[in-house]
């Protein structure tokens, strides 16, 4: 029994370099204590947080989870649990570009799907894969709150709306 790991995903004994660890540089810890100035708890910042984590390595690593903890006085657990709800905060290594396509019932009645598929067949990827260079993701998300203008196509922070296929190819050429 003891050689059992606990059920946490991001417990550090999972991980063969458990003494790893991650720290934001001096410009960086700068900003991280700005937001703290501006939330009445620790606990408030942490989405904040966890986008600048976001920003700073591309995605949130399990070593990114308990920095975090230890500078919200957080359980590493509590930080998983926020990062694993939201889909906007990446648990692995993405592209340079996110390309979320909305999936809900307005932009799925808006030919969401043909959008999806085809940046999939065009960058030779499965469905919330990268592409072999590293530059595209392709995700499928539940609502980008975008519903008068489906479909929509986020692009890392951007909205592109009324999107279809012609429009989306015209985007990747100038993402390239």
């Amino acid at each position: 029994m003891a050689d059992l790991h606990p059920d946490n995903p991001y417990a550090k004994e999972r991980f063969p370099d458990s003494q790893k660890s991650v720290e934001f540089p001096e410009d960086v810890k700068k900003r991280f204590e700005y937001i703290l100035t501006r939330y009445p708890t620790k606990e408030a910042a942490l989405l904040p947080t966890l986008h600048l984590v976001q920003e700073t390595w591309g995605w949130i690593s399990p070593e990114a989870v308990h920095y975090v903890g230890g500078l919200l006085d957080l359980s590493p657990a509590t930080v998983f649990g926020v990062v694993s709800f939201y889909d906007m905060y990446d648990q692995k290594p993405v592209g340079k570009y996110r390309l979320r396509v909305c999936t809900n019932l307005s932009c799925m009645v808006s030919n969401a799907y043909d959008i999806y598929e085809h940046l999939c067949d065009r960058l030779q990827v499965q469905p919330h894969e990268t592409t072999k260079d590293g530059r595209f993701t392709v995700l499928e998300v539940e609502c980008l709150g975008s519903c008068g203008t489906a479909p929509v196509v986020q692009i890392n922070n951007d909205y592109h709306e009324n999107m279809n296929v012609e429009r989306m190819d015209a985007l990747l050429e100038k993402l390239k």
